[in-house]
Parts: structure tokens; C-alpha cells; sequence
């Protein structure tokens, strides 16, 4: 069974570089506080790795 990320976006963007703002919308967010489910693999920690102090990750099954 495949791992899942649930990532949840905690921090405004307000004030970041834009790159930060549109990471968060290729990743699905379109609200504060929003949860999201998302697969474990490179290209998505490597995205998180680039917003990791607005998200808090955690994982699942």
C-alpha cells in the first residue's frame, strides 16, 4: 500500500517570495488551514521542501 502525505497549509503567504505562492497552488490549496492528501513521492517533498515553514506534514497510510 502506497504512503500518503496530509498536509496542511498553517501559515499565510503573504510577505514570501511568489515562487512559494504558486508551489502552494500547484499543490491544490486554495484556503488557510486547508487539509490536503497527497502521495508520497520526490516531487511532491520536493515541493514541500520549498514551503515546508507555511505547511505541517504529516503522514499516513
Amino acid at each position: 500500500m502506497a504512503k500518503n502525505l496530509k498536509v496542511t497549509w498553517t501559515k499565510s503567504a503573504i510577505g514570501y517570495n511568489q515562487k512559494q505562492k504558486e508551489i502552494l497552488k500547484a499543490l491544490g490549496f486554495k484556503k488557510l488551514n486547508q487539509s490536503k492528501v497527497l502521495p508520497d513521492n520526490e516531487s511532491i517533498r520536493g515541493s514541500l521542501f520549498h514551503v515546508k515553514h507555511l505547511v505541517n506534514v504529516e503522514e499516513i497510510s
